[in-house]
C-alpha cells in the first residue's frame, strides 16, 4: 500500500424533505454532535472514518464507525433504523445512499455511486446527490479494485455542514 493525500472536498445536497430521518442521521454523524454513543462508547462521527470498499464503475462505501471494516455501524436512532422510502433513485454518478444488510437495517454506513446503478433502487435509500467534488470522487474510484479492497487507505479528514 502507498500513501497519497487527496486534497479537496465532496459536497452533497441532501433531500431532507423526502427522507428526513435518513438525512438527520447523516448530518449528525457528519458533525459528530449526537448525544448517542456506540456500545463501545465512541462518539458517532464520520471524521477519520475510511472508505473500506471501493469498486470502480460501481460504488465507494464507508461509514462503519464501529469496526472500520464494513462489518458494523450505529445510528443516532440506535443500532439500525427503518428505510423511509425509495422515492429517489440511483440515476447518476455521485448519488449518496444508505448501505444496509437488507430491509430496515440502515445504520451509519453509506455509499456514493460512480455511475447510475438502477439495480440498487428499491433496496437502498438515496438521500443526497453530489453537487461538487467530481475530481475527488474520480480519484477515489481510481484507488479501488474489482474485489472492493482499496489499494490505499482513504479517510474522511473532516466533514460537516456548508451553506453552499
Amino acid at each position: 500500500m502507498f500513501a497519497e493525500k487527496l486534497e479537496g472536498q465532496i459536497v452533497f445536497e441532501l433531500n431532507a424533505s423526502i427522507v428526513p430521518k435518513t438525512c438527520e442521521n447523516f448530518l449528525q454523524l457528519c458533525q459528530g454532535i449526537s448525544q448517542v454513543l456506540t456500545p463501545k462508547g465512541k462518539i458517532l462521527s464520520y471524521k477519520g472514518n475510511k472508505f473500506h470498499r471501493i469498486v470502480p464503475g460501481f460504488v465507494c462505501q464507508g461509514g462503519d464507525i464501529m469496526n472500520l471494516n464494513g462489518k458494523g455501524g450505529w445510528s443516532i436512532y440506535g443500532a439500525t433504523f427503518n428505510d423511509e422510502n425509495f422515492q429517489l433513485k440511483h440515476t447518476e454518478p455521485g448519488m449518496l445512499s444508505m448501505a444496509n444488510l437488507g430491509p430496515n437495517t440502515n445504520s451509519s454506513q453509506f455509499f456514493i455511486t460512480f455511475r447510475a446503478c438502477p439495480s440498487l433502487d428499491g433496496k437502498h435509500t438515496v438521500f443526497g446527490k453530489m453537487i461538487s467534488g467530481e475530481s475527488i470522487l474520480q480519484k477515489i474510484e481510481s484507488m479501488g479494485t474489482a474485489s472492493g479492497k482499496p489499494r490505499v487507505k482513504i479517510s474522511i479528514g473532516s466533514c460537516g455542514i456548508t451553506n453552499e
